[in-house]
């Protein structure tokens, strides 16, 4: 996926409406009226939401007779799965690497004068 189709995607799944509708599409292919059902706006606005999804490649139109079912393109929500986790990994073993230095750290006698309070004591004799 190249840098638009990602940003077209993101912006696409930045509206709760179109959220909404993917997530309906998640279980099954509906038609606009199914998917205007639970939204108190127009078709003509559902249609905008859909098509924004479309220009996204995240679903597809087909047609059944009279019926213009919409469908989820599952492939396109991999590729942004893909791209996600591939930076969630990075994150992850840089993380890791940072619990083990703190832990080491944890664990090691401290060095540091003002954590020793035999330094602290001794600071204070000599004043």
């Amino acid at each position: 996926m190249d840098d638009d189709q990602l940003d077209r995607a993101f912006v696409a799944l930045g509206d709760p409406v179109r959220r909404a509708i993917v997530a309906r599409l998640s279980r099954g292919s509906a038609t606009v009226g199914e998917l205007a059902e639970p939204f108190p706006i127009t078709m003509q606005a559902i249609s905008r939401h859909i098509r924004v999804l479309e220009d996204a490649g995240l679903v597809t139109r087909s047609r059944d007779a009279q019926r213009r079912p919409v469908h989820l393109d599952a492939a396109a929500l991999e590729q942004l799965t893909a791209w996600i986790d591939r930076y969630r990994l990075d994150a992850e073993r840089a993380y890791r690497r940072l619990d083990a230095v703190l832990a080491a750290a944890a664990s090691a006698p401290s060095s540091h004068p003002s954590q020793n309070p035999r330094s602290t004591d001794m600071k204070e004799k000599q004043s």
